[in-house]
């Protein structure tokens, strides 16, 4: 809810992004306080020379989470600009999210992942309504209410269920989003306040507006195109990130590179 009326400040009042990653990180604070899961990981192969079988984090267990809880937040609402994408890529990860726990209802965190399908599947059927109005063309706009509430309830669920690390996975092309756009973000190249694709109105299409996204990214690659085509490629790609994700996840031959047969996965 937190992060619902800081979405509602930002569209109303257009606040700086200081401000919001400051409001991002008091938001978390809650889970954080009452969070009672691991706080150590297990190191991989190659560094357990010098760190040994696994490391208490501690503090700086939590301190990680916040920041995971901040990126994700962020990263949505900067991935953002056309008809239905906010709402598409959230709705393809939270399905992600909710495979991923089933799958891992027989591991040794079941009443964690339990947790965290009761909270994502409301989210699963309210989202899946709004991408229905929201999809191209558009009937309802979601602002940076949705954008931050979404980013926010799928760090929650990660975090309860124990797999941050794979929701990193979940989302690679928010993080490659953000990658791409670290120097207009730092001020090194101008960021304007929209950085959404140029519509050229005599073709009907968007054009690459040369601001560093992964939209005009896709523009760059593939041309000029239709804001439903964009969408749908752009969710094709989310798609495949997440089948991706699952693959590193659970292929056995990945594990085994950085960790024994049969230890714990990447949580």
């Amino acid at each position: 809810m937190f992060m619902l009326f800081l979405g509602f400040a930002d569209d109303v009042l257009d606040l700086r992004w200081s401000i919001k990653i400051c409001l991002s990180f008091l938001a978390i604070l809650p889970l954080l306080v009452s969070y009672s899961g691991p706080t150590n990981i297990i190191v991989p192969k190659p560094f357990r020379p010098l760190l040994g079988l696994d490391v208490e984090l501690s503090y700086f267990y939590h301190l990680y989470m916040a920041f995971i809880a901040v990126f994700c937040t962020n990263s949505i609402n900067i991935y953002a600009g056309i008809n239905g994408l906010e709402s598409t890529q959230s709705l393809l990860i939270a399905m992600a999210i909710l495979v991923h726990n089933f799958l891992e209802l027989q591991g040794p965190y079941r009443d964690a992942h339990l947790s965290s399908i009761f909270f994502i599947l409301p989210f699963l059927a309210t989202t899946s309504g709004l991408v229905y109005f929201n999809w191209y063309p558009s009937k309802v706009f979601v602002g940076d209410s949705f954008t931050y509430f979404s980013g926010m309830t799928l760090a929650v669920v990660s975090i309860m269920g124990h797999f941050s690390k794979t929701l990193l996975l979940l989302f690679l092309p928010q993080l490659i989003n953000f990658v791409l756009s670290l120097p207009q973000l730092f001020g090194i190249i101008h960021c304007p306040r929209h950085r959404v694709p140029t519509f050229n109105p005599k073709t009907g299409k968007l054009e690459n507006s040369k601001n560093l996204t992964l939209l005009n990214a896709f523009l760059f690659l593939f041309g000029p195109t239709h804001e439903e085509t964009l969408v749908i490629r752009l969710s094709i790609f989310q798609i495949l990130c997440c089948a991706l994700a699952f693959a590193v996840r659970y292929s056995h031959a990945m594990t085994n590179i950085f960790y024994d047969s049969g230890a714990t996965k990447l949580p």
